[in-house]
């Protein structure tokens, strides 16, 4: 998608984790698939198995410490879209909820009065017979944020095996397809990167 000299943004399918996990099993992964030939490669954040689109990697440790700081200070804007369960009331609207782990296996996240701030924008997108099509803006980058409050206010995510598991969708209908944040190089320059649209989201 972007290839900077120090940095990259890649197209992650979904079903790839970013990074290797525990066991034999799981370690196949986008940073172990990268990194024979790239060494110091490092991702900037990761984004769930199941979710696909834009993955943000540094090519040296300076330009990770860099990239870091501009999430840690909010400075990263990501553009999701999803497709939730039911028809979804209103044009736009900001869910503010504090989120926690519940479960560990398989990791669930949700409502925890002690838990970490979470914050997610959303605007619709389409309006169908049984689902909402939707722009989300997460202003927080918390594990399983945008299906755990989504899956909050009663319209899970379509194909999310974990708060929505009575659908028979295949496929998680989330994708990440927009990051925009200061070039580290030149502050007064936006970087800008898109990914195709989902199948899913074509008429």
């Amino acid at each position: 998608i972007l290839d900077h000299p120090r940095f990259l943004v890649l197209d992650k399918p979904a079903g790839l984790l970013c990074q290797p996990g525990l066991g034999s099993h799981q370690q196949d992964s986008l940073i172990s698939r990268l990194q024979p030939e790239c060494p110091d490669l490092r991702l900037v954040h990761r984004l769930d198995r199941d979710t696909s689109g834009l993955i943000l990697l540094a090519k040296d440790l300076g330009m990770l410490r860099c990239l870091a700081a501009l999430f840690a200070t909010r400075r990263v804007r990501k553009l999701y879209i999803a497709e939730v369960k039911g028809q979804m009331a209103g044009l736009s609207g900001q869910v503010r909820l504090p989120l926690a782990r519940l479960k560990r296996q398989p990791p669930t996240y949700g409502f925890h009065p002690e838990g970490k701030e979470c914050i997610t924008l959303w605007r619709r997108l389409q309006l169908m017979k049984s689902s909402t099509r939707l722009w989300l803006s997460p202003r927080t980058g918390r594990s399983h944020q945008l299906r755990a409050h989504l899956a909050a206010q009663h319209h899970p995510i379509i194909g999310d095996p974990i708060y929505n598991p009575c659908c028979s969708a295949s496929g998680l209908r989330l994708r990440a397809l927009a990051l925009r944040f200061p070039d580290p190089d030149d502050p007064s320059r936006q970087v800008r990167a898109c990914a195709p649209m989902p199948a899913w989201a074509h008429p």
